[in-house]
C-alpha cells in the first residue's frame, strides 16, 4: 500500500498492528466491525470502545472516508450516480444500480485511466493515481449508506484498468468477500479488464473465481487498435488466450463486453468475424451502444444495426444480450460526471 491506512487492513493484520501496541486481539475484531460491518465514519461511534483509546487511534490512523460531492438520480430507473471526493481531494464515481435480481454497485478502480479508450470519458486528462483498498471499500460502504439499501453486487468496470491497480484491486476483493465483513459472494462480483495478459493469468490463480469481463470491441486487432490503444501492446490472440486460461482455471463462463460504434464495429462482416473469432469458448457477449461524449466523434450504433449484430451471433449459436442502459438520462456512462465537474470548476 502506497500509505498505511487501518482501513484497508485486513483483521488478521490488524490484530498483529494492535498487538505491537500491547492491545488485545478483540479490541482489533470490535474495530473491524465497526469499520466494516456496521460502516462506521467516526471513532466516537465506537461505543464499545473506551474514549481514551478512540482518541489515541483518531490521532495515530485516521479513517480513510469518502465525502459526497454531488450524486444524480434517474428518473427512470432509479439508477444514482455518486461522484465522491477522496482524502487528498481528488474526485471519483461510482454508480448505485437497481435489478431485479439485487442491487449494484459499480466503482472505479483508479483515479483516471491510462488505458485511453477513443470512446470513453474515463481516459481523457489520464491516470491521476492508483485507489487504496479502503477507497474501493468506501465506495459500496457509502452507497449503501446514503442509499439506505444493502449491496448483493459489484461491478469494478468503473473508471480505470483494475488490473494496471493489482494488488490493491485482490486486496479489496478478498475485504469485501470476508465473512467478517460485507461477505459479498465473489459469485456477484464481475470485473472488466481491457485485457493485460500476464495479469490474467496471474489472477487466475488467486483463488477468487468471480466473473471476468473482457473489453474485447472488436472483431480483430485492426479495429481494436483503432479503438483502444491497449491493443497495439498485446495482441487478440494473446488476450483471449490469457481469457481462455481463466476459464480453465476457475470454471467460470466468460463475457466478453463490445461497445458498438456506428461505422466502426457494428456492421455484418464484423458480426460474422466476432462469431468466429469465440466459436466454441464457454461466453457471453454483452453489446453495448456506446455513450457519445461532447470529445470524441464516435456515434452510436443505430437500433437497427444494433438488432442486426445480434441476430447474426444468435444465429451463430453465440449467447448474447444488449445491455440495458441504465441511467441514460443522468449520463450515467464511465467518466461523464468527473469530467463535467472537473470543466466546472476549472472556468
Amino acid at each position: 500500500m502506497d500509505t498505511f491506512d487501518i482501513k484497508s487492513l485486513n483483521q488478521t493484520e490488524l490484530e498483529q498492528e494492535f498487538k505491537l501496541l500491547g492491545l488485545p486481539a478483540y479490541r482489533a475484531k470490535q474495530i473491524y466491525e465497526w469499520l466494516h460491518v456496521k460502516l462506521v465514519t467516526d471513532y466516537d461511534e465506537m461505543m464499545n470502545i473506551p474514549k481514551n483509546l478512540r482518541d489515541a487511534l483518531r490521532d495515530k490512523y485516521p479513517l480513510t472516508i469518502l465525502q459526497e460531492v454531488d450524486s444524480l438520480h434517474s428518473s427512470t430507473d432509479g439508477t444514482i450516480k455518486y461522484l465522491f471526493r477522496l482524502m487528498d481531494d481528488r474526485v471519483i464515481e461510482s454508480v448505485f444500480m437497481k435489478y431485479h435480481h439485487g442491487n449494484s454497485v459499480c466503482i472505479s478502480s483508479q483515479v483516471g485511466c491510462k488505458m485511453g479508450c477513443r470512446f470513453c470519458a474515463s481516459a481523457i486528462g489520464g491516470k491521476e493515481r492508483d485507489l487504496l483498498p479502503s477507497e474501493m471499500l468506501d465506495q459500496v460502504y457509502r452507497i449503501q449508506t446514503l442509499s439506505g439499501e444493502r449491496v448483493s453486487n459489484i461491478v469494478i468496470m468503473g473508471t480505470g484498468e483494475p488490473f494496471d491497480n493489482y494488488d490493491n484491486v485482490i486486496r479489496f476483493l478478498r475485504m469485501i468477500t470476508d465473512s467478517g465483513g460485507q461477505n459479498i459472494s465473489v459469485r456477484n462480483i464481475t470485473l472488466s479488464t481491457c485485457g493485460i495478459p500476464d495479469k490474467i493469468r496471474a489472477f487466475a490463480k488467486e483463488g477468487l473465481p468471480i466473473t471476468l469481463a473482457l473489453s474485447l470491441h472488436a472483431p480483430n486487432d485492426e479495429i481494436r487498435k483503432q479503438l483502444m490503444p491497449v491493443a497495439a501492446k498485446y495482441n487478440m490472440s494473446e488476450v483471449i488466450d490469457a481469457f481462455i486460461y481463466y476459464y480453465e482455471k476457475t470454471g467460470r463462463r466468460l463475457t466478453f463486453e463490445y461497445s458498438l460504434v456506428d461505422g466502426i464495429n457494428d456492421g455484418e462482416e464484423q458480426a460474422k468475424e466476432l462469431a468466429k473469432l469465440v466459436k466454441g469458448i464457454n461466453c457471453h457477449i454483452n453489446l453495448i451502444p456506446v455513450n457519445p461524449i461532447k470529445e470524441r466523434d464516435y456515434r452510436k450504433s443505430e437500433s437497427q444495426a444494433i438488432q442486426k449484430f445480434k441476430f447474426i451471433l444468435e444465429k451463430n449459436r453465440i449467447n448474447v444480450t444488449i445491455r440495458r442502459e441504465m441511467g441514460a438520462d443522468i449520463d450515467a456512462a464511465c467518466g461523464q460526471l468527473r469530467k463535467s465537474y472537473h470543466d466546472k470548476n476549472s472556468l
